[in-house]
């Protein structure tokens, strides 16, 4: 695969593919024992980053967007994980039956067209897993809308109400609602009183969602996995710390944050010493509850946020939905020793329940190895986990990066138990009470 053939060189990741498969039944096991403690959504993805001395997940969405970009071939072979998914947890849909009737929750007051891209290419995979979708918009203006895509098709869309606790459309009466809508609003009215079975739920969005509460379970999964299959810890985890009482226009306020980062930054290069590594140290400074890449800034020094103009001050002020951004995270900066086509690239991979189901590598002609990738230029190149399926000898990547994907879904469900979220009409073992995944 020349899209990635660059990491094939790093001999860390080489170490990393040939001690997973070493050790391959004990690794599964672990995540069964893991898996079987904790609730997982019907659907998450996850950003890594890959630098050859480290290997780790740098973003998690758990009502992930961009699956008009994932491999054709891993599009086709989605279907059954799906139905898998919806028979082992919900065999007995709200109906009494298994889930035949689909409700899919999208964001509201968007236009973008590649979204309606992603939106119309989940909805094929869903109706290949033998289910009736209906797409709906909360709040919908009117009762039907036609939203155009990027390539050219349409997406149907009806308005998504709550009566009596109840979510009405005018499709059906939903076995299951799936949700595409992030949540970063409250929906006051999707809340507690919800007695339609909603996944992932809504208090798992982004109005309180914390992402310093996703790394910190990350990191120990991490390192538990590390020691399963005798590897460094550092190299799979990513140095993360909240900053809280954010604000970029207190001098005070900035100040702390550039103490705080400069810290980590030396952190990190004491690391690098200690490893032979001679690359200088970055961070990144997120919203700590934020998604689609907004209010993220890459800084090489705490001198750099004491120096930002006002456009830089400006952008880390406001997250989706023009909401205020108050608390953020550091984050210890991985460079990407990813290419594809001569660029610097970024694997992202998508799982429903715990299994891999696609993945793409994002890449963007105009950033170096130490930039986000995830901004407007990005374009999409091919990264297949369905060929793990052939042979997980053969694809170290897909292997690795899968593993690191994994890791992920785990969190999400710690963090989940960690906030007490319930999902309403899930069944954690299935039929027969095994908890275990098909990995």
């Amino acid at each position: 695969m020349t899209t990635v053939m660059e990491a094939l060189k790093s001999t860390q990741n080489a170490h990393l593919h040939s001690e997973i498969v070493r050790h391959l039944p004990k690794v599964k096991d672990w995540f069964n024992q893991q898996r079987g403690e904790i609730d997982l959504p019907f659907y998450s993805s996850y950003d890594i980053r890959d630098s050859s001395h480290k290997v780790a997940n740098v973003d998690a969405n758990i009502y992930p967007a961009g699956f008009n970009n994932i491999c054709p071939t891993d599009r086709e072979m989605a279907p059954p994980l799906v139905r898998y998914y919806l028979d082992r947890h919900y065999a007995k849909g709200q109906s009494g039956g298994s889930v035949k009737k689909l409700m899919l929750i999208t964001e509201e007051h968007t236009n973008n067209p590649y979204y309606w891209d992603n939106v119309f290419t989940l909805r094929e995979i869903l109706m290949g897993a033998g289910v009736e979708v209906c797409v709906a918009i909360p709040r919908l203006a009117t009762e039907r809308a036609t939203m155009a895509t990027a390539s050219g098709r349409q997406v149907e869309v009806v308005s998504a109400v709550v009566q009596n606790g109840e979510i009405h459309c005018a499709c059906f009466t939903p076995d299951l609602v799936v949700s595409n809508n992030d949540f970063s609003e409250f929906y006051e009215e999707w809340g507690p009183t919800l007695t339609t079975h909603l996944n992932p739920p809504r208090e798992l969005g982004w109005w309180q969602r914390k992402k310093s509460n996703y790394f910190k379970h990350y990191n120990e999964l991490s390192t538990e996995f590390a020691k399963v299959i005798g590897v460094d810890p550092w190299m799979l985890t990513v140095e993360t710390e909240l900053f809280e009482n954010f604000d970029m226009s207190d001098e005070a306020s900035k100040s702390a944050l550039a103490q705080r980062t400069q810290t980590l930054i030396d952190r990190t290069r004491e690391s690098y010493k200690k490893r032979g590594i001679t690359d200088d140290p970055i961070a990144f400074v997120k919203n700590n509850a934020g998604t689609y890449g907004l209010a993220v800034m890459r800084v090489a020094s705490g001198d750099d946020i004491m120096k930002l103009n006002n456009k830089a001050r400006t952008k880390m002020k406001a997250a989706k939905g023009g909401r205020e951004v108050e608390e953020v995270i550091i984050q210890e900066g991985i460079p990407s020793i990813v290419q594809a086509a001569g660029v610097t690239a970024e694997p992202t991979l998508y799982l429903f329940g715990c299994q891999l189901a696609g993945g793409f590598l994002r890449t963007h002609s105009e950033k170096g190895p130490t930039e986000s990738l995830n901004s407007p230029g990005a374009v999409y190149k091919r990264l297949c986990v369905s060929d793990l399926k052939i042979s997980v000898e053969e694809h170290p990547l897909e292997n690795v990066y899968g593993w690191i994907a994994r890791l992920g879904v785990l969190a999400i469900g710690r963090e989940a138990a960690q906030m007490g979220v319930e999902y309403k009409g899930y069944d954690r073992n299935g039929q027969g009470g095994d908890s275990s995944c098909t990995l």
